[in-house]
């Protein structure tokens, strides 16, 4: 059975999306079956690898809502063992469809059932809120992965999403577990960078990742090809990132590395 991991942070602008592409392309180039979740309504993880929005006819709001196997949505990628279930700015409506649901917080989860069995690693992208498509990627996950940017203000808002995670822990999902905070947007040049790195680390010690992304200029042109930073750059500094990314979390799980 696949790990489910999402990728989660109420702020914008963090590393989300960006860390959701590449951690599941380089878990994919390191020969583990990966599925990607886009369950963003912006669908930048689906532009991010490849795939216009525009073009998706069923996508992870059909499998929430209206119960569509997602073997049916499952799209492949250019990158080989990288799979993906699209999103689309229907997702917006999934918030009030969902309100009078029975289980509603159960509905990703459910939905992904079988799939998870097919699969080595399944990554979520989480969208920018605390809302109950949030909720239904947390309850669905084994773990998450928080990203926090090198900037001021860094920890603003941490604390907000710390606590909806222990209420999905109390209430939905008790097996949810905090795979680790990482740290993105790394400058070497600004001392500020340093100061937050040293301060996140203060306060939550063991649970940082010990890789840090640096603010590369590849990683960030890479979705305007719509690719992941493996497939546009392989060499660059955001690549080796996030491939170190990858080999962490498969050390930290106990998982042989196939590449």
């Amino acid at each position: 059975m696949g790990k489910t991991i999402a990728i989660a942070n109420q702020k914008g602008g963090v590393g989300k999306t960006t860390t959701a592409i590449n951690l599941a392309a380089s878990l994919a180039v390191l020969e583990y079956k990966t599925l990607l979740i886009d369950a963003d309504p912006q669908a930048n993880a689906t532009s991010g690898v490849g795939i216009d929005p525009k073009s998706v006819e069923t996508s992870i709001y059909e499998c929430i809502i209206d119960n569509v196997d997602p073997g049916t949505v499952i799209t492949e990628t250019e990158t080989p063992n990288l799979f993906l279930i699209p999103a689309h700015i229907d997702l917006v409506g999934a918030e009030i469809e969902m309100i009078n649901l029975p289980n509603r917080e159960q509905k990703m989860k459910a939905a992904l059932a079988e799939t998870k069995e097919k699969f080595d690693f399944i990554i979520i992208d989480c969208s920018p809120s605390l809302g109950l498509v949030t909720v239904n990627s947390l309850t669905a996950a084994d773990s998450v992965i928080i990203p926090v940017q090198c900037e001021y203000f860094a920890l603003e808002g941490l604390g907000k999403l710390l606590n909806t995670i222990k209420i999905v822990q109390t209430r939905l999902n008790p097996n949810l577990e905090i795979e680790g905070i990482l740290l993105t947007m790394f400058d070497t040049r600004l001392r500020l960078s340093k100061q937050v790195v040293e301060e996140v680390k203060m306060h939550f010690q063991d649970m940082v990742f010990n890789t840090i992304i640096n603010r590369n200029t590849r990683l960030g042109e890479a979705p305007s090809f719509g690719k992941s930073i493996i497939m546009h750059d392989a060499a660059s500094v955001g690549a080796i990132n996030y491939l170190n990314l990858a080999r962490e979390i498969l050390e930290k799980n106990h998982i042989t590395t196939n590449a």
